[in-house]
Parts: structure tokens; sequence; C-alpha cells
């Protein structure tokens, strides 16, 4: 029985040396700056959540993982985990309460509850002609629009560990996560990876809002962002790509599981951001899968992930 259900991931949080680097990858991998202090930077998309991404001043590093607690209560009830801070008022812009965890590699797992949000910011997309509809933009020409891709949210956070079934089975415990696939290598009980998802009940959510792989090795391998469509991921290609200033990590290509069309570009620290459209939608009814590495960890097309991304670790 989990302790509560969280409803979606609500931020990752970062630290760098120099916030200015900072936004200007950001801003070019397509968050608008909400508020910078003299210690942080907090990124936004086009939804309506306050930001989806903190940078703290600092030594590079990777601090955590906040998520919604769907009320005040869970919020005083996640405050009862072991190790856990009570619940706080989060002094920082858009307000709101937190309790502070401690995942079993030590990174810091911020529940969250009322944190104000913003106008979503309007982006005006033109619908596809396709084969079974081929009139949908009927006299209407198709023009992109040129520069960076339009982040809307944040999606997954992806983290490696040498205990994958202990971490996960602590998010499930604490967060309601649900697992989407289990995958192993060789024996059935030698789990490698996991893809878990929010358990929203009837309501339906993405694949998965946490993967965590094994890898000697803790730390972040990638936050993941949901932008426009699919042209989007396109654009914000082309546009990293001219720029020629950060390290392409994989992509363009389209998963198996999740089926996210998707593109990972790199920070100057070598973190690692994931633009993708297109996802899997599941609920509680869905059920679980247990795979075959060999068949899960694959493209549907695209190449396959390179070593750089999979053995990708920031502590």
């Amino acid at each position: 029985m989990a302790l509560i259900k969280v409803t979606d991931l609500a931020y990752g949080r970062l630290r760098t040396p120099d916030l200015d680097a900072a936004e200007e990858f950001l801003t070019q991998f397509g968050m608008a700056r909400v508020e910078r202090t003299k210690n942080a930077l907090y990124m936004r998309g086009t939804d309506a959540a306050h930001h989806l991404h903190v940078t703290e001043k600092g030594d590079p590093g990777f601090v955590g993982l906040a998520y919604y607690a769907a009320s005040e209560d869970d919020l005083k009830r996640v405050a009862k985990a072991p190790g856990a801070s009570g619940v706080e008022d989060i002094d920082e812009p858009g307000g709101g309460q937190r309790v502070r965890l401690k995942e079993p590699n030590g990174y810091q797992i911020e529940v969250v509850y009322g944190i104000k949000p913003l106008p979503a910011i309007r982006v005006e997309l033109q619908p596809l002609n396709s084969g079974p509809e081929p009139l949908k933009r009927a006299g209407e020409l198709m023009r992109l629009p040129k520069g960076p891709s339009r982040v809307k949210r944040i999606g997954h956070g992806v983290m490696a560990s040498p205990k994958v079934v202990e971490t996960v089975q602590w998010f499930r415990e604490t967060l309601g996560f649900i697992c989407s696939d289990d995958v192993y290598e060789g024996s059935k009980d030698n789990i490698i990876g996991s893809f878990n998802r929010c358990d929203r009940g009837e309501t339906y959510v993405d694949h998965h809002v946490f993967f965590c792989i094994r890898n000697e090795r803790a730390g972040l391998n990638h936050l993941s962002f949901e932008v426009q469509d699919v042209d989007d991921v396109f654009m914000g290609h082309q546009h990293l790509e001219a720029l020629g200033t950060y390290e392409h990590m994989w992509g363009i290509g389209r998963h198996l599981l999740g089926s996210q069309v998707y593109d990972y570009w790199a920070d100057p620290w070598g973190r690692v951001h994931e633009h993708w459209a297109d996802s899997d939608r599941l609920n509680a009814k869905n059920g679980s899968n247990l795979l075959p590495v060999e068949k899960a960890l694959v493209s549907q097309w695209g190449g396959p992930p390179p070593e750089k991304f999979i053995q990708r670790v920031c502590p």
C-alpha cells in the first residue's frame, strides 16, 4: 500500500557554477525564464506550471526531483515517512509547501503542493493533413516558425542506480508509482531497468514519469520535456544543431517503450535534456509488462542508443 499517490512530476533541480550559461542553454532548448535570484534560476514551459526546471548556483550536480501531491492532506501524510523533513513553506518563486525526502541513492525528492500557476503561453499550431484526414489544412500553407522547440511541460526524470529494485520499490511505496514496464537481462528476476507511471486511477497519464536504469554509479541520466508536436522536435534539433554549441546525445527516433519521438542534448556540464512528442498514455487498468532488455530498450525507428548516452550519469 502506497503512502500517497503523487499526480505528476513538477520539476528537476540541478546545480551549476554559471547561471548565465545555464539560462542560455535552457532558453535555446525552448524554456522561458520565470525568475532569477542571486542563487537560483527558474525556467518554465508554455503550460501553466510556474516552473519546471530549477538551477541552483554551486558546484555542478544533480540535486533531485520534485512531484506534485494531490492534496494538502497527502503532504502531511508523506511528512510522516522515515527521514522526511516535515511540511515546509517553499521560500522560492511560486511559493507553496513541500516535504523533502531522500530516496535510496541519497538524492532529494520534494513533494510539493500549492505552487502558484501562471497563465499558459499561447502557441499557434497548424493542423496536419494525413491519410485518413487529407483536408484538415485545406487551402492553408504549412509554414513553421524558426527557432527553438517550444517546451510545454516536464514529462519524466531518469536516474541511474546500482540498486534499481530497491530504488523503484521506494518510489512505488512512498509516491504511489505503478509499473509500466520492468526490463530484465538474462533471468527474469535480474531487473536492470524499470519504467513507472503515476497512479491516477482511470485518468490517463504518461507511460512513465520515472525510469531507473542500472549503473555502478548513481545519478541523473536525463530530464525529459514534452514539446508542442513532432514538428517541434525537429525544429528544435535543427536550431540546436545550427548553434554548434551543445553536444547532441541521441536522436531523432521513436522509442518502443513509451513511444515518444525523441531528441537528446546535453547542457554545458553534460546533463542530458530530452525533447519529445507523442507519448503513450495509460491508466491503472493497463497493467504492466516484463520484457527482456534486447526487446525493450530499442527504437521503432531511429538509431540505437550510443554508449555515451547509456552510460551518462551525472551525480
